[in-house]
């Protein structure tokens, strides 16, 4: 039962995304509050269609969702953590890979509410971009998303935090929000098997600007996996 489930889950995943993104193409002609709405309309539809998996989403510490400028730095295990920011975040931004930029309207809309997007084989260049758009942004009132361990890892993998966001966090002097989940738990990195449960997505007690880079950095990690773990046992 849960794998049929999961497939049906799948399938109006991708019927739900070809639907939003075709259907609303004309968001791109027009002001940027637009397509901030689309996306949160989107990741919104996203998550109401878990149902069919008996999977609950859960928002925690809406009172540290940053409504202006702020780093926001989820735990990444699967790629719902990408989609809630959709539909949580009022005017949010991401640090983009350039391969994902040539999807075909993924990359157009990401590039049309501001998506940073990034080589990540161009190192300091890289670094220096990604602070220079970010400076920009940050004085739109926009959050930039940042996953602080570059990529997914497995609920329980040890912790690999990249000093990236510590570059960002001392060069930007903005908060910055963590973010933890269980999600992965419930929505493996890899396959389509969904189970079921309850996903949080708690947002924590911001970081404020400010701190030494060792401190900033030993906070942010023992914030977020020390939450995530505690969500992994519900």
């Amino acid at each position: 039962m849960t794998a049929l489930r999961s497939l049906l889950y799948v399938a109006c995943f991708y019927l739900w995304t070809a639907v939003v993104a075709v259907g609303f193409t004309p968001v791109l002609f027009g002001p940027i509050r637009w397509t901030y709405w689309m996306f949160n309309f989107w990741g919104r539809g996203v998550i109401a269609l878990l149902a069919i998996c008996d999977i609950k989403v859960e928002i925690r510490g809406r009172e540290h969702i940053p409504t202006g400028a702020g780093l926001v730095a989820p735990k990444h295990q699967c790629m719902l953590d990408v989609f809630a920011q959709f539909a949580v975040l009022p005017a949010s931004s991401f640090v983009m890979k350039k391969e994902l930029a040539w999807i075909p309207w993924f990359g157009w809309y990401g590039k049309k509410a501001g998506a940073i997007v990034i080589d990540r084989e161009g190192q300091a260049k890289t670094m220096r971009q990604v602070i220079r758009e970010g400076k920009a942004l940050f004085a739109k009132g926009r959050q930039i998303v940042i996953f602080p361990e570059g990529t997914r890892q497995a609920p329980g993998a040890p912790p690999d935090y990249k000093p990236g966001i510590a570059a960002l966090y001392r060069e930007l002097d903005v908060p910055v929000h963590p973010v933890a989940t269980n999600a992965g738990v419930h929505w493996p990195a890899h396959g389509f098997i969904r189970h079921p449960g309850t996903i949080v997505f708690e947002y924590l007690e911001p970081i404020p600007p400010g701190l030494k880079r060792a401190e900033f950095m030993r906070l942010l990690e023992e914030r977020i996996e020390s939450a995530s773990n505690a969500l992994m046992k519900l």
